[in-house]
């Protein structure tokens, strides 16, 4: 067997080493070169479009105008005395001056007179309408909670629901002094004024809203 010398094996194993390192180099010079084209594309890429929770309709402070605190929506802890919402301060001014007459006459047996619901616009009588009818199945079962628009006199500013029981409680038995009356037996929460009351006790209520006849307009 012949043998090669080692001379002559040098020249053939330096040139294979070589080309293995400069296709090494060029495999890492197109990697690195792919590596930035991903980037910049990635950066350059519009962002993703926000998840269905954070999306707000265009509408909604506009929907949050009309039917917001400015409507006569009342949060949670209003009191007679407040001045800073409409739903109190669009009373009418002989029911709210009998309301905080009554609710200063309260205070001294630790009862508190807050505001369910005062006056309302238009737009808030008639979505809560919409509401109950949704709730209760028909326009007609609907009405025996909620009157229209044109009739309740929440809208009028003649009306407000007082909360909580114990306020109720406390102008069932002393309400009429001050005028102040239930008008429905199905809603306790439910006053107006009634002037007369003061010497003639309260008017004989309605079972509900319906047999009440300025609902029949």
């Amino acid at each position: 067997m012949t043998r090669t010398a080692p001379s002559a094996r040098t020249p053939t194993h330096r040139l294979r080493w070589l080309l293995a390192v400069g296709l090494f180099v060029a495999l890492a010079g197109l990697t690195a070169a792919l590596g930035h084209q991903v980037t910049k594309s990635s950066s350059s890429a519009p962002p993703l479009p926000p998840s269905t929770a954070s999306l707000t309709s265009p509408h909604r402070g506009e929907h949050r105008g009309a039917l917001g605190e400015a409507g006569g929506v009342v949060p949670d802890g209003v009191t007679v005395f407040d001045d800073a919402l409409p739903a109190v301060t669009h009373l009418d001014p002989d029911l709210l001056e009998a309301l905080r007459e009554a609710a200063t006459a309260a205070a001294d047996d630790s009862v508190t007179f807050y505001v369910n619901s005062g006056w309302r616009s238009p737009e808030y009588q008639d979505q809560l309408l919409r509401e109950a009818v949704s709730e209760y199945g028909s326009e007609d079962e609907a009405a025996r909670w909620v009157a229209t628009a044109a009739t309740s006199p929440h809208v009028s500013g003649d009306a407000v629901d007082i909360g909580r029981s114990d306020a109720t409680a406390w102008l069932s038995t002393h309400g009429a002094a001050y005028g102040l009356c239930q008008i429905y037996e199905n809603e306790p929460w439910h006053y107006e004024l009634r002037s007369e009351a003061i010497d003639r006790d309260c008017p004989r209520m309605y079972a509900d809203p319906t047999q009440d006849p300025r609902m029949q307009q």
